[in-house]
């Protein structure tokens, strides 16, 4: 099995599946569903170097995050699909 560890102020995500029917029992087809903004956080960098101080990252493994509708980049690993996006692209932990 492969991993991947994240660079920088990078942080690997786990997006939140898609809902497949809405409150009243409508099914969603795979066309109309909307981009998740919620995942989980699989694993993420030490944090960057700025003007030579370390900054350490404010989210880490197991965080449920929000972030933006078309943040990051895709990338499957083992027929499972993650993002990879910079810490900046976070909009808040869900707690």
């Amino acid at each position: 099995m492969a991993t991947i560890k994240p660079l920088s102020d990078r942080v690997l995500v786990r997006p939140v599946e898609a809902e497949e029917k809405t409150s009243s029992g409508i099914i969603i087809p795979d066309t109309a569903k909307e981009k998740p903004q919620k995942g989980t956080v699989v694993a993420a960098g030490p944090g960057k170097v700025e003007n030579g101080t370390k900054i350490d990252m404010s989210v880490s493994e197991g965080d449920e995050i929000l972030y933006g509708k078309y943040s990051g980049t895709e990338v499957t690993l083992d027929g499972v699909e993650y993002l990879i996006m910079r810490e900046s692209d976070i909009l808040g932990i869900v707690s």
